[in-house]
């Protein structure tokens, strides 16, 4: 494989392939320099991020990070590029690419027509030369719009993921958490728990009462209960009314079998939430979170840069036509996203891959209580987020997720956020939140002063 070289002050710098291009082009971030990865300085990360920008698209075409014979992703993302959406931009470098995305005559069609010929890595080798203004700026452009039992990722909509987490699965708990988020307008991506107790039973019952609610208020959303796709996979063969299929998935199929999974068993999964044909309005059933970091946790990075692993994972994501993916950007701890600048940009560069991609991509806006940022840098990284059209964020009690012991945003938080920015829930849920008196039906719907009648009795009698 051919090295790459730039000088800079002088000094000439030499990457021996496009592995260490891309991970010392990247902005800093504590989990690369764990990996021994990162730019031992600015100058040559400057040296490296001019000679990324002078690369050809059709390189990562040609030059994979792990090898194609080696790894099933990388097979899937060669085998799956579409040449012909690739062909407007086939002539271009990384950096006539950055300059192409950003330009006035590039607009949403042009973008999603493009999408299928654009590979995690050249998404990923452009994010790496812009600012965070530029990612903000394309993703904002870019509209990936799914649908199960509403539709989302519409322009001027903000969706949100109730996430009524319980440290014992406490069905009045979660009945609570759940009552609380829906009178914020929280919910219409997904009602979605991670359950404390993961087996079979457990996601059975959890399910049922998730479907119970939904049926009985008639809720224009979905459920999910993010266990592991194999139990899912049981669930339903036991007869659970399945909405979505959830799983954690990562860039290498080194760091999937980490997971439990290949690109087989997603597939599985897949046709079997397809077979209950739950959804009104569409088909996509399927529910994918990432994180910057999970190779490099599993030791099944291969040398590359996190933020290069992650974008990969959207290979996988893309595959299984999903209905929501989400990064779960500051999970994973200091070790990999040290502070509340790394979490912010990092947020930023997930979004905007995903988004390049052809992704219905959302954000898990959060940090652990170790790490060297606060609430004001998630406040910080929702409006951004928000500005660059991100299609949900997750909806917690009081910010703080009191079974996974990190914090997120809230249901206050959301709604702070289509207020300030203007935006609205998913066109069927925000009619249902009018037509309970939940909203108000204005331009940015506000919340009813008093509560709407018998629906907090009835709902925390369902468990």
């Amino acid at each position: 494989m051919p090295e790459y070289t730039h000088a800079v002050a002088g000094q000439n710098y030499r990457f021996r392939d496009i592995r260490e291009l891309m991970a010392k082009a990247t902005p800093a971030r504590s989990g690369d320099v764990l990996a021994g990865v990162a730019a031992s300085n600015a100058q040559e990360r400057v040296a490296a991020q001019m000679a990324l920008a002078d690369l050809p698209l059709r390189t990562f075409l040609n030059e994979l990070p792990v090898p194609y014979e080696d790894d099933e992703v990388s097979r899937l993302i060669i085998d799956r590029h579409d040449t012909a959406a690739f062909a407007p931009v086939a002539h271009l470098t990384v950096g006539d690419f950055r300059n192409w995305l950003l330009s006035d005559a590039v607009d949403s069609a042009t973008l999603a027509s493009v999408a299928p010929g654009i590979t995690p890595e050249m998404a990923a080798a452009v994010s790496k030369i812009m600012r965070n203004q530029d990612l903000i700026l394309v993703a904002q452009k870019c509209r990936v719009v799914t649908r199960f039992r509403n539709t989302l990722g519409l322009a001027k909509r903000l969706s949100t993921r109730l996430q009524p987490n319980h440290p014992t699965d406490d069905t009045t708990g979660i009945a609570a958490s759940i009552l609380d988020g829906l009178l914020y307008g929280s919910g219409d991506a997904v009602i979605g728990i991670n359950p404390a107790t993961d087996n079979v039973p457990q996601v059975v019952k959890i399910v049922t009462m998730l479907d119970a609610v939904i049926q009985h208020y008639g809720i224009p959303t979905q459920s999910c209960v993010l266990t592991h796709v194999t139990n899912t996979i049981e669930a339903i063969n036991r007869g659970a009314p399945v909405d979505l299929v959830f799983q954690s998935i990562a860039g290498t199929q080194a760091a999937n079998s980490s997971f439990g999974i290949d690109l087989k068993v997603l597939g599985e999964a897949r046709s079997a939430a397809l077979s209950l044909n739950r959804g009104t309005l569409g088909d996509n059933v399927m529910y994918f979170e990432t994180g910057q970091g999970s190779a490099l946790s599993a030791n099944a990075h291969h040398g590359m840069d996190q933020q290069t692993c992650e974008a990969r994972a959207y290979a996988v994501a893309r595959e299984f036509k999903p209905l929501l993916v989400n990064t779960v950007v500051g999970f994973i701890g200091p070790e990999y996203l040290f502070d509340g600048k790394q979490i912010i940009r990092a947020g930023l560069e997930d979004h905007f891959c995903a988004k390049l991609l052809g992704l219905p991509m959302g954000c898990d806006v959060c940090y652990t209580n170790h790490a060297e940022a606060d609430q004001n840098d998630m406040d910080v990284l929702l409006t951004l987020l928000g500005a660059a059209g991100c299609n949900f964020v997750m909806g917690i009690p009081g910010s703080d997720d009191i079974m996974l012991n990190y914090q997120t945003t809230s249901f206050h938080d959301a709604l702070y956020a289509r207020r300030v920015l203007g935006l609205k829930p998913a066109p069927e849920f925000e009619a249902w939140l009018q037509r309970m008196q939940i909203f108000t039906d204005e331009d940015v719907p506000q919340l009813m002063t008093a509560l709407p009648p018998t629906f907090a009795k009835t709902l925390l009698a369902l468990n």
